[in-house]
This record gives structure tokens, sequence and C-alpha cells, in this order.
């Protein structure tokens, strides 16, 4: 059976006056997860492992985790690798919190070595990734601006708050749009060779030399035993 990569989307409210900080109702099952604080502030507890995290920042664990919001409220993307998803998807309950399951896609690994890298990819206005390809799958969320991907002759564009997954060694052409940068998180499934370094391959001789636009942040770079 193929693993599964998926990525929920969790919007928790900000406290109100009469109440505690907005939290899940139970623990979320113990899996590979990855966390991406899109929006405000969360704490979360795995294991003997815990912090405090604010916008833009990451986290992974193999533990089951708690997670409660900050004053302003959070949106997490939680990413999740498992071989069978449980029954109720892995849908976070709570009161104020509202969870979407917004896209898993199947990835065909073998024995490995992988790791599972938690980033961000950043593009000015205009910016252009020139036909390319990864060296392994994964689930994209746009955060901010737009997007437009070519690939195998299709052209789809992207809104803040939707996903894509790219297989990995599908040609890809992927633009910003000319008034405003763009900007989206990624969890990739990667060869574990590939700790600290791009996964990212240039097929057309002509791009090679030219300025590349767009600014990676890596923010975990995570060996991983497959489930």
């Amino acid at each position: 059976m193929p693993h599964v990569l998926r990525l929920f989307t969790d919007t928790l409210a900000p406290r109100a006056a009469d109440r505690t900080a907005t939290r899940f109702d139970r623990p979320l099952p113990s899996c590979l997860r990855m966390l991406y604080v899109a929006e405000g502030m969360a704490a979360v507890a795995g294991g003997a492992a815990a912090a405090t995290l604010s916008q833009s920042s990451g986290w992974f664990s193999t533990a089951s985790v708690t997670v409660r919001a900050g004053a302003d409220g959070a949106k997490l993307l939680r990413y999740e690798l498992v071989r069978t998803p449980e029954a109720d998807h892995g849908l976070a309950l709570g009161d104020g919190v509202a969870t979407e399951l917004t896209l898993e896609a199947e990835l065909a690994l073998d024995g490995g070595p992988y790791l599972m890298r938690l980033d961000k990819v950043e593009l000015p206005p205009g910016g252009i990734a020139y036909r390319h390809v990864h060296q392994g799958g994964g689930i994209r969320c746009l955060l901010l601006g737009g997007f437009s991907i070519e690939t195998e002759g299709h052209v789809k564009t992207i809104a803040p708050g939707e996903a894509w997954f790219e297989r990995g060694p599908d040609p890809v052409l992927a633009r910003a749009p000319e008034d405003k940068p763009a900007a989206f998180a990624r969890v990739m499934i990667l060869p574990r060779a590939l700790i600290g370094k791009s996964s990212i391959r240039y097929l057309d001789p002509e791009d090679q030399a030219k300025p590349k636009p767009q600014k990676y942040t890596i923010y975990i770079d995570q060996p991983i035993e497959l489930p």
C-alpha cells in the first residue's frame, strides 16, 4: 500500500474574554507530522517535547500532539505522512476549532532512506521558477499573492489558501503575478542525502546561468523512518 501525504488546515479562533485559549479537545494521533504556523501563535506538545511557535515557524513530531492557540488565534498547516489514514481522517476537534482536509496525495516510496522537509519559497512580483524538476514529491500551499503553474501542457492558477501536489519528476514552470509577490509553504519527502541541500534541477540549458529570483527558507530537514 502506498504512503499518503496529506495537508490539513487547522484554524483556531481568538480567545474570547470569557474563556481560555482555543485548543484541540484531544491529542492528534502519533504519526510523522510537521506543523507550520501560517498565522498567529500556537503552543504545541508531543512526547517529551514542547514549544511555543510564532507565525512562520515549524515543528516536527512523531508523537501524539496537543495544540493550543495564542490569544489572537492561529492558522496551522498540518502535514502528515501515513500508511493508512484513520477513519476520521485526522480532523481536529474543539470549541472554536475548524479543520479542513485541504489535500492528500499518494507517494510511491521504496525503502529509503528519506527526509521530511518543511520549507517556504518566496518569489518577487513577476518572479519565475524556470522549468525544473525535484527529487521527491510534496504538497505546497500558497500563503500570499498568486501563482501559476504549468506542467505537462496544463496551466493552473493558485489562490491563497489553495494547495497543490507536485510528484517531483514532472517538469514544472511557475510564475508569480506581475503586480504582487508570492509565497508558499511546502513539505516534501526527499532522499536523505539532500539534508541541507537544494532538491531542484533546471531542465533547459539556457536557464542554468540566469538569476534565480526565488528565496528559500528551510525550517526543518528531518530524517525519517517510513511507517
